[in-house]
């Protein structure tokens, strides 16, 4: 599975939850890049951007879903204000 997180917390989740199997996308607003350099999970990449506010067929997931084709994506919904 692949896990896809927009925010920080959706980010602590979907680290939490995956698999050593799982893959992990995110965002750049979710973790910094100093923290993200810092990481030692296999399977773990963050775009240079934001996916805050993405939609479903945005770029970032048609990537995603290039490097894992035929994987289930879960994609952390933004809270509704």
């Amino acid at each position: 599975m692949v896990f896809v997180a927009i925010t920080a917390v959706g980010l602590t989740e979907a680290l939490r939850r995956a698999t050593s199997e799982d893959e992990i996308w995110c965002g750049s607003d979710a973790i910094s890049e100093a923290e993200y350099a810092q990481m030692e999970r296999p399977g773990f990449t963050r775009f240079n951007y934001s996916l805050a506010g993405m939609e479903l067929d945005d770029g970032a997931i048609a990537t995603v879903a290039e490097h894992h084709p035929g994987q289930t994506i879960w994609v952390e919904a933004e809270p509704r204000s």
